[in-house]
């Protein structure tokens, strides 16, 4: 009797234990993005690929913009499990680990070339504190420059000071900086930006190019300076407890395949962003250029702020990172 039990045990392990191991992963995953952007069509990439890795043992549905809702409530379900994974800006990563606000401080990093600069020296450390909260770090890509967009040319701070800038409630910690700079800021609902720069209410907003392009706000704020406010970025990161569900053989393939389109997208991305102020500008917009000195202002204005900004939206040690790259960086220029 024992050894008839004991042969149907191991009949059941072995029949049971192959469709076990090729259980299907369902990785639902949120994006404020739309689908048919670089992004959007990036995260398709990754999703299509992990699908074909794991011949369709790992399924990534996507949840494009914000259909899944805001960051804050896509941070919130992912620490619920109801979303597994998520592609999240500077803003929703500071809800993961607020220290990486530091990273989109204004003024700090001013071009392209520091930003990667930036980025190379410092995401290890960055990943380090998204591990440390339950989260793997997939893949990174810049989102764009933040600018100033306006209805009147703006130069200089002092220009900016006299005008009333509109904000929406999920930028407040960079509202709180500006507010720190000496700015009229404007609380103003996502959906209504447009509605409030048709009236009085606001004279000027601040967003990447992509994003004033596609929601239209430069026909009315014509101007946009020249001036990069601060670099715009976003992570790909999973749930630790997702992530080590997956078959450890499939984990670096699936690395590989993530790290490939994000070199792809990097490329892609900053086409885009110079393809959308060009269009921008067949319509109207109008580009003020800053001269040298006029830059140095919007510096030297945030360079008298940062020691209020310390140990608030600004994490002291990690700045202390960026600030010794960059100044290596220039001093070599």
């Amino acid at each position: 009797m024992k050894i008839a039990r004991l042969t149907l045990c191991l009949i059941l392990i072995l029949l049971t234990g192959p469709l076990f191991a090729q259980r299907k992963i369902t990785i639902k995953m949120a994006t404020q993005i739309p689908e048919n952007t670089p992004w959007g069509f990036f995260l398709t990439q990754i999703a299509n690929d992990w699908r074909k890795i794991t011949n369709g043992q790992v399924d990534v549905i996507l949840y494009h913009n914000k259909t899944a809702g805001n960051e804050e409530a896509v941070v919130r379900n992912l620490r619920l499990n109801q979303l597994q994974a998520a592609v999240l800006s500077t803003f929703g990563l500071a809800q993961v680990t607020p220290e990486i606000m530091t990273f989109s401080c204004p003024f700090v990093i001013r071009d392209d070339k520091e930003l990667d600069l930036v980025l190379n020296g410092i995401k290890g450390e960055l990943e380090d504190k998204i591990c440390a909260k339950g989260y793997f770090t997939l893949a990174w890509s810049r989102i764009g420059w933040v600018r100033f967009f306006s209805k009147v040319p703006v130069y200089e701070p002092a220009d900016m000071k006299k005008l009333k800038l509109g904000t929406v409630n999920e930028y407040e910690t960079l509202n709180q900086v500006f507010r720190t700079l000496g700015f009229q800021m404007v609380p103003v609902a996502q959906n209504e930006v447009l509605v409030a720069l048709n009236s009085p209410m606001v004279d000027a907003v601040y967003n990447s190019p992509a994003a004033v392009g596609s929601a239209q706000l430069f026909a009315l704020a014509k101007n946009m300076a020249s001036l990069n406010v601060a670099p715009f970025i976003g992570a790909v990161i999973i749930s630790q407890r997702t992530w080590n569900s997956i078959p450890e053989n499939y984990r670096p393939l699936l690395i590989e395949a993530a790290k490939k389109r994000e070199a792809e997208l990097d490329l892609v991305v900053r086409k885009f962003e110079d393809d959308m102020i060009k269009t921008m500008a067949n319509y109207g917009l109008v580009t003020n250029k800053l001269t040298p000195a006029q830059e140095q202002l919007w510096y030297d204005e945030m360079e008298k702020a940062l020691p209020g900004l310390m140990g608030t939206f600004v994490d002291k040690g990690l700045y202390s990172r960026i600030d010794a790259i960059l100044k290596e960086h220039r001093r070599k220029k």
